[in-house]
């Protein structure tokens, strides 16, 4: 059986805060965390654990995650030497956007997919970062992460998952496939 990983990061500072979203890098991990399906549990890792998250990440079959290649991998490439671009990935958010055309928040998936949004979002886990309240966003990233896990697998049994649509005002169905 493969190791999927599931994966996402908080950061320490917003695009605003390092001179826009080009600076990526500069945003610092707050919190990363994974879900490996060999290891059937959660592991938190803080940003002085970042290289154990890294060899996760490497060892992975595939790492999973929402909008993980264009934001989360770019985050972690101030802490790596290695081109995470060599680590199997699936991009939920970039299969969305391939059928759909736009980029869909992972909260309109949930939503409609798995009937749960998210409890949170990335503003409030920097106030809780800046405030030192690391257990709130490790709740955060956990809950994150078992959203895109749940997604994937609906995704990868129904062959489809769902969100609104501003434009139609309806649920829509988008074919994946996961």
């Amino acid at each position: 059986m493969p190791n999927l990983v599931y994966f996402d990061l908080e950061t320490q500072k917003s695009a605003a805060e390092v001179g826009g979203w080009h600076n990526k890098r500069a945003m610092k991990m707050s919190l990363g965390v994974t879900y490996s399906t060999a290891r059937a549990s959660y592991q938190i890792y803080r940003e002085n654990e970042v290289d154990q998250l890294l060899q996760e990440l490497q060892r992975a079959d595939r790492v999973i995650g929402y909008n993980v290649i264009d934001f989360d991998f770019e985050v972690l490439g101030a802490y790596s030497v290695f081109d995470l671009s060599q680590v199997p990935v699936l991009d939920l958010m970039r299969d969305v956007e391939k059928v759909v055309g736009s980029r869909i928040g992972l909260d309109a998936i949930t939503e409609q997919t798995i009937g749960a949004g998210k409890t949170a979002d990335g503003m409030e886990a920097l106030r809780w970062w800046k405030d030192g309240q690391l257990a709130k966003i490790a709740e955060y990233c956990c809950y994150d992460v078992k959203a895109t896990r749940l997604v994937h697998e609906f995704g990868a049994a129904y062959g489809c998952v769902f969100y609104y649509s501003k434009k139609s005002q309806r649920r829509e169905r988008v074919v994946v496939g996961w």
